[in-house]
């Protein structure tokens, strides 16, 4: 599946529909540039979700949890290449407890996460406002 957003609001609103068709303990991989609209969509996906906790990229928690009816573990990867790493992190705990995990920078794990079986999301700058979401 692909979408096309012209602007921010558009990506969160792409989010906030893919939010609904996720069952839980579903996990996310995003790959994409820095700017690309991951944390945008993650933001709609808190949203979808029914998260009231505002959304923030987890650069330098690693983590960021996403209280709700139907709740979100946000991940940066970023700097974690390892199963200790993951694990660590708290990563199979979420995905056990049934979280919806998003992980940005998945091609840090890719190995690790394929194991896992993800929904592969893929954010392509196309110019200031243009982004091409591909879902696979």
């Amino acid at each position: 599946m692909e979408i096309i957003t012209h602007s921010r609001e558009e990506t969160v609103a792409a989010g906030r529909e893919f939010a609904k068709t996720l069952p839980g303990g579903a996990l996310i991989a995003f790959t994409g540039g820095l700017g690309a609209g991951k944390t945008a969509f993650c933001q709609g996906l808190a949203e979808g979700l029914g998260c009231t906790d505002p959304v923030s990229s987890p650069t330098f928690a690693i983590v960021n949890y996403y209280r709700g009816p139907r709740p979100l573990a946000h991940f940066d990867l970023y700097r974690i290449h390892t199963e200790n790493d993951l694990a660590a992190a708290g990563f199979y705990d979420y995905l056990d407890m049934g979280a919806i995990v998003a992980c940005e920078w998945s091609e840090n794990c890719a190995d690790l996460l394929e194991q896992e079986q993800p929904i592969h999301i893929h954010i392509e700058r196309v110019d200031e406002t243009t982004r091409k979401i591909t879902v696979s």
